[in-house]
């Protein structure tokens, strides 16, 4: 897909209000999490991206869900984490049967988001829980704050900048039970492994590689999910390669808020314009802006700049990418030696 996406590309009044409310969402998010100097910035920054600038609507029922995810996943994670973390085996069965409760709903479509902020957010907070250093209580609690908080700003920005026409919703998908059933265990096996992978290695400063093997699932069949991951590759190296720009630009007064907000709202309203043109869910445009939501949110601190963390990203995503591909692969053609997993592309 070209990525001239500035030229030749005339915006709707819907798409600038879309983008519009992507940017200014997260930057609200990234806002408060410095005033009131919270930890996980990333839950912050990243979730009201992903509920404003992925679902191009707003209502009481996509509230409901992507709340519900986060209460419901708060408690597994602590209950897991709590009594199951000594128990490897048993811990990774009872996350199988997690991941595929939520991919067996993001394949059947009514609760789709559910499925989606909840895998996202059980692979970010397992990751951290993994950790001796973690505080589990405060993680816990800043998942929760974080998802309120993303509602109202959601519900915010929606109102400030509301759409001028009224959008269509897509037409309904019509699946198979084989697909259905292939689907959600190629989703399951891989969220798992990746699970399986960031709990056995050390692996505390990779964010961006988990959080790209795992959004790269969501086609939930092999030829999307081949180029899902190219989509992503693009958008991570222009997310990061505008987080160096910024750097470049503060140098080392990127520690004042009143600099980086304006930078962080424009890199998100610049790949909110890409998004909102490719019109292909998450694209490079998506990519980019999780990237720079990630970069600023979860790593802008006072005594660290961004660029080891810029070109880390970029290796950390490629190999995790990599690896994630042949996987796959593996998982897509076993499921295919059976009659009732096998997919068959309409």
């Amino acid at each position: 897909m070209s990525i001239n996406f500035l030229i030749g590309h005339p915006l709707t009044p819907n798409d600038l209000r879309q983008c519009l409310r992507a940017a200014t969402a997260g930057t609200l998010g990234f806002l408060f999490c410095k005033i009131f100097d919270w930890n996980f910035g990333v839950f912050f920054t990243v979730y009201p991206v992903l509920l404003v600038g992925l679902l191009p609507v707003f209502s009481r029922h996509i509230a409901r869900q992507f709340i519900a995810a986060a209460m419901i996943n708060s408690v597994e994670v602590g209950l897991i984490a709590g009594f199951f973390s000594h128990m490897p085996l048993v811990m990774t069965i009872i996350v199988f049967g997690l991941f595929f409760v939520r991919f067996r709903l993001m394949s059947r479509g009514p609760m789709l988001l559910f499925g989606v902020s909840s895998v996202i957010s059980l692979s970010v907070m397992f990751n951290f829980a993994s950790y001796p250093t973690t505080d589990l209580h405060d993680l816990l609690i800043s998942n929760v704050v974080a998802t309120w908080l993303s509602v109202l700003i959601a519900a915010s920005v929606y109102f400030l900048f509301p759409d001028t026409q009224a959008r269509q919703p897509p037409p309904p998908m019509v699946k198979t039970p084989e697909r259905i059933r292939h689907e959600t265990l190629i989703g399951t096996i891989l969220a798992t492994l990746s699970f399986l992978v960031f709990q056995t290695m050390n692996l505390h400063d990779s964010l961006s590689a988990q959080m790209a093997s795992i959004l790269i699932l969501f086609p939930l069949h092999y030829r999307g999910i081949i180029v899902a991951a190219r989509w992503r590759v693009i958008g991570v190296i222009l997310g990061c390669c505008f987080g160096l720009l910024v750097q470049l630009l503060l140098y080392d007064n990127f520690h004042m808020l009143l600099l980086v907000l304006p930078l962080l709202w424009v890199g998100l309203m610049l790949s909110g314009r890409m998004h909102v043109t490719e019109k292909v869910g998450s694209g490079i445009g998506f990519g980019a802006m999780t990237t720079i939501a990630i970069l600023f949110g979860q790593y802008l601190q006072p005594n660290q700049d961004l660029v080891y963390n810029d070109l880390y990203r970029i290796s950390s995503v490629s190999v995790s990418l990599v690896v994630t591909l042949a996987a796959v692969y593996l998982a897509h053609s076993l499921l295919n030696l059976f009659s009732a997993t096998r997919f068959i592309p309409d």
